[in-house]
């Protein structure tokens, strides 16, 4: 009750959304972890490292999760957005 909010109203609201704030939590860091993992391997080099930087303590748990919102592991997502070529820059050089 620290910012005058209790914990029961909290839960509240997240119910009238369908949700719990777990599961508002658990996307957000899910959602952290694709934005990483789009960038190139160089920014961050691992999945570890990835999920680590998300809050994830169980790399284990992070790659069963990560599959089961998106539908494929990290390393396989993380290897086909390197795949995808950059966007060619079109019109005129000035």
């Amino acid at each position: 009750m620290r910012h005058g909010i209790s914990a029961r109203y909290v839960r509240k609201l997240f119910q009238e959304d369908g949700t719990t704030f777990s599961d508002f939590v658990l996307s957000r860091r899910l959602e952290r972890s694709r934005q990483l993992l789009r960038k190139p391997v160089r920014t961050i080099s691992t999945i570890a490292s990835v999920a680590h930087a998300c809050g994830f303590n169980d790399l284990s748990y992070f790659n069963r999760t990560f599959r089961r919102r998106y539908g494929v592991t990290p390393s396989d997502f993380r290897n086909r957005a390197q795949a995808v070529p950059a966007p060619a820059m079109t019109g005129r050089s000035v």
